[in-house]
C-alpha cells in the first residue's frame, strides 16, 4: 500500500506507466510523482524480470523495522514532500488478478493521495520457493529520467505456501476498522466490541488501527480481546507525518483489505459508532447466503432507535 503525491496529470497514470510485474501486490502510495513500475528479482534465472534503469536513481535510507509486528512503518522515498510512501505490500495469490492501478480517493486537496497497485505475472513467481524480491521504480514525472527504486516485498526461501490462498480460511468474518482518532469513549468501545463479538460469533477477528484514538483506557478495554486472539490493534500513528484525507483512512482500509484478503470468507468495513443490526430475527449467515454469488455489497444506514435492545432483535426498529 502506498500514499502518492500526485501532480495534476495523474489522469495519465494508467497510460504512461510501464508494464507492472508484481505478484498481485497491493500497494498504497503517497508521492509527488506520477508513475510507478515494478519488477521481480528472482533467484530463478529462467524468470528474467529486472528493472532497466533509464536515468539517475535516488536512494533513500529505509527505517529499521520495529520488533512489534503491529507497529506500522511508513517508508518514504523522495525529497521535500515524499514521492512515495509505502505502508504495505502483499502477495495476493499464485499469479491471479488483473494488472491495474486504482485511485480509491480523490485527494480532497491534501498533499498525498492513495494509489493501490494490483499486478500479475504470466507465471508463478518464486514457484521453486527459493525466495525473491519485488522491486518498485517510482518516477518523479512523466519523464523517466529521475526515479526512486526500492524493495516493496521480499519472500524468503521456503516461505511461499500456495494453500493459504484457498479455503478453508482462518476466520469466517473479519472486521477492518478505519483510523481511530480523537477522544474515544472506553465505555462505548467496550459495548461495541461486546456486541459485535457476539454478532459475528467465535470465528471472527477484529483489526483496529490506532491513529491516536486508542488511549490507555481504550486499550485496557481491548487488551482482554487481544489476549484472547479476537482483536489486533495496529499502531499507525506515524501516518500523521503525511497529509492525507481523514487520517489517511483510504490508505488504512485498503491496506487492511489486502493484508487480510485470504484470512476470512467475508470482510466488513464500518465504524465504531455504527452497529450492524438484522431485523425480523434474521441471522447473519442467512443474509450472507443470499449474497453468495456476489463479491461485495453495501449496508443501508439508519439512525439508531432508542428502543433498540439486544434481546428484542426479532422486532423492527430500523425506522
Amino acid at each position: 500500500m502506498f500514499l502518492w503525491n500526485l501532480p495534476p496529470y495523474y489522469q495519465n497514470l494508467l497510460s504512461t506507466t510501464r508494464p507492472c510485474s508484481v505478484p498481485i501486490t497491493s500497494v498504497s502510495v503517497s508521492a509527488s510523482a506520477a508513475s510507478v513500475t515494478a519488477s521481480l528479482i528472482s533467484t530463478n534465472v529462467s524468470m528474467p524480470y529486472k528493472a532497466n534503469p533509464v536515468a539517475k536513481k535516488y536512494n533513500t535510507a529505509t527505517r529499521p523495522k520495529p520488533k512489534d509486528p503491529n507497529k506500522r512503518v511508513f517508508e518514504s522515498y523522495g525529497n521535500a514532500a515524499a514521492l512515495f510512501v509505502q505502508m504495505g505490500a502483499y502477495r495476493g495469490g499464485p499469479t491471479t488478478a488483473k494488472a491495474y492501478k486504482m485511485l480509491p480517493d480523490w485527494g480532497y486537496g491534501r498533499v498525498y493521495t492513495v494509489v493501490v497497485v494490483n499486478c500479475t505475472f504470466p507465471f508463478n513467481p518464486n514457484q521453486d520457493n527459493n525466495g525473491g524480491k519485488l522491486m518498485v521504480n517510482a518516477y518523479y514525472g512523466e519523464s523517466q529520467r529521475k526515479y526512486e527504486k526500492f524493495m516493496a516485498l521480499e519472500e524468503s526461501p521456503g516461505s511461499y505456501n500456495e494453500s493459504k490462498f484457498n479455503p478453508p480460511y482462518q476466520y469466517e468474518y473479519l472486521y477492518c476498522g478505519s483510523s481511530l482518532y480523537g477522544n474515544l469513549s472506553a465505555d462505548r468501545i467496550r459495548e461495541w466490541m461486546a456486541y459485535h463479538a457476539w454478532f459475528f460469533g467465535p470465528s471472527s477477528h477484529f483489526v483496529f488501527h490506532d491513529a491516536g484514538g486508542v488511549s490507555p483506557e481504550v486499550m485496557a478495554v481491548l487488551e482482554p480481546w487481544v489476549k484472547a486472539g479476537r482483536v489486533t490493534v495496529q499502531d499507525i500513528r506515524a501516518q500523521a507525518e503525511y497529509d492525507g484525507y481523514y487520517y489517511n483512512q483510504f490508505l488504512v482500509v485498503n491496506d487492511c483489505l489486502h493484508r487480510y484478503r485470504y484470512a476470512a470468507n467475508w470482510t466488513f468495513f464500518f465504524d465504531v459508532d455504527e452497529y450492524i443490526y438484522l431485523p425480523h430475527g434474521n441471522t447473519l449467515q442467512s443474509v450472507l447466503n443470499e449474497f453468495s454469488g456476489y463479491t461485495q455489497f453495501t449496508i443501508q444506514q439508519n439512525p439508531m432507535s432508542s428502543m433498540l435492545c439486544l434481546n428484542g432483535s426479532s422486532q423492527e426498529y430500523s425506522r
